[in-house]
């Protein structure tokens, strides 16, 4: 395996990352070219300040990961969107964007959700109470004290020096453009349905959203053309984060250990 660089190089210009000391702990990000991949070594540790883990919405501490995986470095789009679950990519100082939680409603629980809820209404955690423990850069923890991004972090954007601000799982690029790129979603009108949670429509579930399109508007991953090329965007409503992929998904970045 080749030496990977402690820089990425982005057209002709190096980015190099400054890496600042956080808990005893300190960012680590290496991306090479391997084999026609594009491949990621990362220990999942910010290279920004976060908020203070754990806390009331979020029980878990953040600890340093193996972050290991490649995407396609000339990816191909298809025509069949592909749900993801879990991490949908990774951001360019290594610290996975995974949008989708565990919650479920769950009319027993005490909070309304739960693991074990039905998964026929998945919580949105920029709906959720509390945001689940979200701090200012829309990043919290998993069980397995995973940092991940759930929204665009406001000090990733600074560190980029671009929209760039990661790679999908499929080899995509991942942008942040909030002034030129739209969301085509929408929350649906009205009550939900007799046997689901009560109440209105109101952005506590995934399933309280639709996809509606439009003029200008992303398709339903979130995807749109940046310089005639096919990319991802972050947006400031929801999905946010794109929760499908076009492409040939990699599975190296959803390992049980990758909570």
């Amino acid at each position: 395996m080749k030496k990977f660089a402690w820089f990425i190089l982005f057209g002709l210009t190096p980015f190099v990352f400054v890496l600042p000391v956080w808990s005893a702990s300190i960012n680590k990000i290496k991306i090479s070219t391997i084999n026609g991949d594009r491949c990621f070594v990362a220990n999942g540790i910010p290279d920004h300040s976060v908020g203070v883990f754990p806390n009331r919405g979020n029980p878990n501490a953040i600890s340093e990961q193996t972050l290991n995986g490649c995407v396609p470095l000339n990816p191909k789009k298809g025509t069949v969107a592909k749900s993801i679950k879990g991490i949908i990519g990774i951001a360019i100082n290594g610290v996975p964007f995974r949008p989708s939680t565990a919650g479920f409603w769950d009319a027993n629980a005490r909070r309304g959700h739960s693991r074990k809820g039905n998964r026929n209404w998945s919580l949105e955690i920029f709906g959720a109470p509390g945001k689940l423990g979200l701090d200012f850069n829309n990043g919290h923890v998993g069980r397995a004290g995973l940092y991940h991004y759930h929204g665009i972090a406001s000090s990733l954007n600074k560190t980029s020096g671009s929209s760039l601000v990661g790679f999908a799982r499929d080899g995509f690029e991942i942008h942040y453009l909030p002034r030129e790129k739209k969301s085509g979603w929408k929350l649906k009108e009205g009550m939900r349905p007799r046997g689901g949670p009560p109440g209105v429509y109101d952005g506590l579930f995934n399933e309280d959203y639709e996809y509606v399109g439009g003029k200008n508007t992303l398709d339903r991953c979130n995807g749109g053309e940046i310089s005639g090329i096919y990319a991802y965007f972050i947006t400031d409503n929801y999905p946010f984060v794109p929760r499908c992929l076009y492409g040939e998904v990699s599975s190296d970045f959803n390992r049980n250990q990758h909570r």
